[in-house]
């Protein structure tokens, strides 16, 4: 077996639930929230692409401070849900192809191996559409 079919089993492994679809050109919103039951539960996360390492975000794409995004890789990526309520689902605004992959949302729960961590495939579709069309003779 080859060092990259490996790889791709152990991602598919590490991904959870279906993948999210989204359409070349359209935004596309990955979901990810942690409950919030107190102003204390608001806490930083970050976004980044490939599956959850241990710690924080590989190749990182945003960061919260738990009350807004405090770096940002793109002016593409934005948060649209209420961070005070533990929604810090990502939208990827104008989607591309290379948009697809897995994504890692990791919420930094405090103590030891607390963090809550997603990891998301996208999977961004080119949207052709087939048709058809009739010909009259007359």
């Amino acid at each position: 077996m080859h060092k990259s079919q490996i790889m791709a089993q152990w991602t598919r492994l590490a991904v959870s639930g279906s993948p999210v679809r989204g359409v070349v050109g359209q935004n596309v919103t990955l979901p990810c929230k942690y409950p919030v039951n107190h102003q204390n539960d608001i806490t930083t996360m970050c976004w980044g692409r490939g599956s959850c390492p241990p710690s924080q975000c590989s190749q990182p794409i945003l960061w919260t401070d738990g009350w807004r995004v405090t770096e940002r890789q793109s002016s593409r990526y934005y948060l649209e849900g209420n961070l005070a309520q533990g929604d810090v689902s990502l939208t990827i605004v104008n989607a591309a192809e290379a948009d697809g992959g897995v994504y890692c949302c990791r919420v930094e729960i405090p103590g030891w191996f607390n963090d809550q961590r997603s990891n998301l495939e996208v999977v961004i579709e080119t949207g052709e559409q087939s048709f058809c069309m009739s010909v009259r003779e007359g």
